[in-house]
Formats: structure tokens, C-alpha cells, sequence
């Protein structure tokens, strides 16, 4: 999971492996797998940061 802020300043986690699209236009729109939509603060480079992030603590973790 990721932690992503919505337009509103909430924080929210979002399932990164339903993660379908990420488009700019101008804002960050998340498309999912189940066909729910988000709209986030943070840019496309910063979503996928925090997906490399994430993908990188389940590696890591596998592991041990």
C-alpha cells in the first residue's frame, strides 16, 4: 500500500497492485483495475516512487 494525499489534504492508502494508469492532466489521475478513479496531489514520478518503495519493502522482506 502507498500513502497518497487527495485533492482535499486527506491521506489515504491505495493498493498499488490494483493500479491500472497514471496520468497528469493537469491533475494526478489513478486508474484502477476495478475501474475506481482517484484523484491525488503528488505527481506521476512521486506515485511511482512510492510504488518502487513499496515493491522494494515486499522484496526485501520475501528475503529474510
Amino acid at each position: 500500500m502507498v500513502e497518497l494525499t487527495r485533492l482535499n489534504g486527506k491521506k489515504f492508502y491505495l493498493n498499488a497492485e490494483l493500479i491500472e494508469t497514471i496520468e497528469h492532466t493537469p491533475d494526478t489521475v489513478i486508474k484502477l483495475t476495478n475501474e475506481k478513479t482517484y484523484i491525488v496531489q503528488e505527481s506521476p514520478e512521486e506515485v511511482v516512487d512510492k510504488i518502487v518503495v513499496y515493491k522494494r519493502k515486499i522484496l526485501k522482506g520475501s528475503e529474510q
